[in-house]
């Protein structure tokens, strides 16, 4: 039975709360320090308040319906667009544009070198700027980019257009991390950036589809892969104009809420001790991402993943046409492969969030794709072993789970505003240093077997296995190192993470209601959790595995 009684945002919550907010403003007057996130200073100005269950249940409910739809669809038409040039060529690009085998494996690579690029500048636009209208904004322009690639006809205007696309998408990926460390609690994160990763194998479905109907059009006109650039490009600019309209910038600034719903919405972000929003770029925290292990690891995971996606993303239809289909039976059979992604990517991330073990579960994952590259480099290409060659195809596009695995698992260990944007800049640096790397590996020249790049990939999948299973005792080092910090502060040495137990079960825990009660009480201005301290500095901050 769960106890209705009004619960604490976090551990940090003084015991006025049962004031109301404008009296407890009153009364405290809490002063907040000008480098505090404001986050901190909402709550300064409007009060702490107490909330029940049901009331912090309703608030996420319309969290996830009005947020969680907008970066879904931003994260969907990214992929859409990007993965256009893969579904048009078996549609005689290279033909019609007069391409040679190395120029299209360009065209794949200079996207992510766009993204490699701009990473920084989104890391720090996304800190100064507010997110809504920053994301919003990049969704036009990389869909106005998308369109108006149907007017090249040749490598050199293909290739600056796919780069001004990757300049803007840049923007997309770590925003939406950003959106979900600003939203959500850490035991829902995982979960949320596994739906918009999801959007990856809703973009194969979609796609596939809409390549599949507009390949049949045939006109004098127009080549047929300059109608597919002009379909995905226009759809792109029509919702990033609805992005604008309908996404707020941060909790603070959600005026489709009620200020008591913002409240809440922000009381409830305290115990992830990560910080909402500061607008205030630290060069202090750019220095701890760079020195901090765990984050040189996450990228060294995301470089190895993301050198596989790259050339299977890139080259999966001109492999899959080689196993023996048509263009069109190639196309088919792609689609199957969005459905395996959304399946494997959701259903990871609940295990995930389940037995709270990301590393054990992206080793895991990691043993599928090991098992398709050995069967598409050992089974013979003839008409019988159609099947089996499918299957392993299957099984390597399972290593689409890995990626929003190793965002979430980076974004719940990373605090403080600057550094978790430098952070999430350098997780897809990594991703973008990966997918540049990987479409150079293959080469038209190399089918039917493309052995080349499938041997890279297996030594990357097996790469990854290895280090799902060493991170996590790093940051077993770093938790111990937390507590024997609080222990020479005179602080509880054992506290309760807040962020990473489900409401519903701290209120029908009895056991963790007597520990919550035992903590030190601090009020706002004593709470680590938003004076936007990085988590290595901050020595209430507890890491999860």
């Amino acid at each position: 039975m769960v106890d209705d009684r009004p619960i604490q945002a976090s551990a940090t919550t003084d015991a006025t709360d049962a004031i109301t907010p404008a009296a407890q403003s009153a009364a405290r007057a809490p002063v907040v320090s000008s480098k505090a996130d404001r986050a901190a200073q909402f709550i300064a100005e409007h009060g702490e308040v107490t909330f029940t269950y049901e009331e912090e249940r309703k608030v996420l409910r319309r969290i996830d319906l009005r947020i969680l739809p907008l970066i879904l669809g931003a994260y969907f038409f990214q992929q859409l667009d990007k993965s256009s040039l893969s579904y048009v060529s078996i549609f005689g690009i290279m033909e019609d544009a007069h391409l040679k085998s190395i120029e299209y494996s360009w065209l794949g690579s200079v996207l992510y070198l766009a993204q490699l690029i701009f990473q920084p500048l989104a890391a720090f636009l996304l800190v100064k700027l507010p997110t809504g209208k920053v994301v919003g904004t990049a969704v036009v322009c990389w869909g106005a980019c998308a369109a108006i690639m149907a007017a090249c006809t040749n490598f050199g205007s293909l290739l600056a257009m796919r780069f001004l696309l990757g300049s803007f998408e840049a923007m997309i990926a770590p925003s939406c991390l950003a959106v979900t460390q600003m939203w959500w609690r850490r035991s829902e994160q995982t979960l949320r950036a596994s739906y918009w990763n999801a959007m990856n194998g809703v973009t194969f479905i979609v796609g596939s589809l809409v390549t599949y109907g507009l390949g049949h059009v045939v006109s004098t006109k127009i080549y047929r892969y300059q109608s597919i650039f002009i379909f995905c490009g226009v759809l792109t600019v029509l919702f990033g104009i609805s992005f604008l309209v309908f996404m707020p910038d941060s909790p603070m600034e959600a005026k489709y809420l009620s200020e008591r719903e913002r409240s809440i919405a922000v009381e409830r972000l305290r115990a992830n001790q990560m910080g909402v929003a500061s607008r205030q770029w630290k060069w202090d925290h750019v220095i701890e991402t760079f020195t901090d292990l765990k984050t040189l690891l996450w990228f060294i995971l995301i470089v190895a993943i993301s050198i596989a996606s790259g050339g299977i993303s890139t080259f999966g239809n001109l492999i899959l046409k080689d196993f023996g289909f048509t263009n069109f039976d190639a196309i088919l059979f792609s689609m199957p492969t969005g459905a395996i992604q959304v399946a494997i990517i959701i259903g990871s991330a609940w295990v995930a969030t389940r037995i709270s073990r990301k590393g054990v579960v992206i080793t895991g994952i990691s043993c599928l794709p090991t098992i398709g590259s050995i069967l598409m480099l050992t089974v013979p290409r003839n008409g019988k072993n159609k099947g089996v060659l499918l299957l392993g195809y299957y099984l390597v596009q399972c290593l689409g789970a890995i990626t929003p695995m190793v965002y979430a698992w980076s974004a719940q260990n990373t605090g403080g505003d600057t550094k978790k944007k430098t952070s999430s800049a350098m997780m897809f640096m990594g991703m973008c240093t990966g997918n540049v790397i990987g479409p150079l590996l293959y080469n038209t020249k190399d089918a039917p077997l493309y052995r080349p790049g499938l041997i890279a990939n297996l030594v990357m999948f097996v790469t990854v296995g290895v280090l799902g299973l060493l991170i996590p005792m790093y940051l077993m080092l770093l938790n111990r190192r937390h507590t024997k910090r609080r222990e020479e502060l005179g602080k509880q040495s054992n506290i309760i993470d807040e962020s990473m137990v489900r409401r519903k079960d701290m209120q029908g825990s009895k056991t963790l209601e007597i520990e919550q009660n035992e903590q030190v009480i601090r009020n706002i201005e004593e709470d680590n959790g938003l004076n936007d301290l990085p988590d290595l500095k901050n020595e209430d901050f507890i890491y999860v595995y």
